[in-house]
């Protein structure tokens, strides 16, 4: 069973018309009808049945077309997808990141290289920092944004991009609201509203509150930094947040103090499997990544 075999057979079903299909093939009538008697010889069944002037399916027929038709779709979209690999500045990159990267880092760094290639296509990714190196580990895709970069794994291959300080986020109406900076301490009496658990900003902020001599009080949780933001803008709680997440503006009716006690930060890096090469299209993206955030440090140094 040949491919050509397959393609006129499709065309010759859909316009019911040996001559018909031939001429919108660019073959002689001759050929396809050679090959659609191949095609039936090969299966043991016939697939047309001549009504007049034109070919009907027979009932096995419309359904060897359907199947057909299907596996020629797999079999086109596996032949572009080869020629998207070796076509870098046509190609897609799957990328994931967490919901903090969503607001400024992704759009930023994403804007910025479809400059340069604007026709490669990017599939998009958001999820849990255990989701993340899960993820790449096991081919689901194959970059992704993390903050804090893991150090501790061999399976990875990590590039840091910088290093973020965390702020506080607090309501307009809270008691500090008018500091610029504060001692995660002098708020161990107040509501904290977090990430749920499993989240790793979570943990960031349980750990630098435990480093400063108490557990916060968290009486309301969110899994989406614009929820969490809101909650506070309600005058909910106060929440500790990456710097890149407020970076444009606080939220209305926040304020953002400066965290001098204990360094609350996270390094942010890119990742990739050290087991499996990345497309040319990816490797561009991951390389653009890098000069990138390489630049940026160099600028603001």
């Amino acid at each position: 069973m040949e491919l050509r075999q397959l393609r006129y057979f499709v065309e010759v079903a859909e316009r019911e018309h040996m001559t018909e299909a031939a001429e919108n093939l660019h073959v002689a009538q001759s050929a396809v009808s050679l090959q659609i008697s191949k095609l039936e010889d090969e299966l043991g069944v016939t697939l047309f049945e001549r009504v007049g002037r034109n070919l009907k399916l027979t009932d096995i027929g419309r359904t060897f077309l359907f199947h057909i038709k299907k596996a020629l779709q797999d079999i086109d979209y596996a032949k572009s997808k080869v020629e998207e690999y070796l076509d870098p500045d046509h190609g897609t990159v799957k990328v994931a990141y967490p919901s903090s990267f969503a607001n400024h880092i992704l759009p930023t760094v994403i804007s910025n290289f479809k400059l340069r290639y604007p026709d490669v296509k990017f599939h998009l990714r958001q999820g849990t920092y255990a989701y993340l190196r899960h993820a790449v580990k096991n081919g689901d895709i194959n970059i992704a944004f993390m903050g804090p970069a893991p150090s501790d794994d061999a399976e990875l291959k990590v590039h840091i991009l910088f290093t973020e300080k965390f702020y506080v986020l607090a309501p307009i109406h809270h008691r500090f609201a008018d500091r610029e900076e504060i001692s995660l301490h002098e708020l161990k009496n107040d509501d904290f509203v977090l990430f749920s658990e499993g989240f790793i900003l979570r943990k960031i902020v349980i750990d630098a509150c435990s480093q400063a001599g108490f557990l916060p009080n968290i009486t309301s949780e969110g899994e989406d930094i614009d929820a969490i933001k809101g909650l506070v803008s309600a005058g909910i709680g106060l929440s500790i947040l990456p710097e890149n997440t407020l970076y444009h503006s606080t939220p209305r009716m926040t304020k953002k103090i400066r965290i001098t006690q204990p360094d609350v930060s996270r390094s942010v890096g890119i990742i990739a499997s050290k087991t499996r090469q990345l497309a040319p299209s990816e490797r561009i993206f991951y390389q653009f990544v890098t000069e990138y955030f390489s630049k940026l440090q160099g600028f603001n140094q």
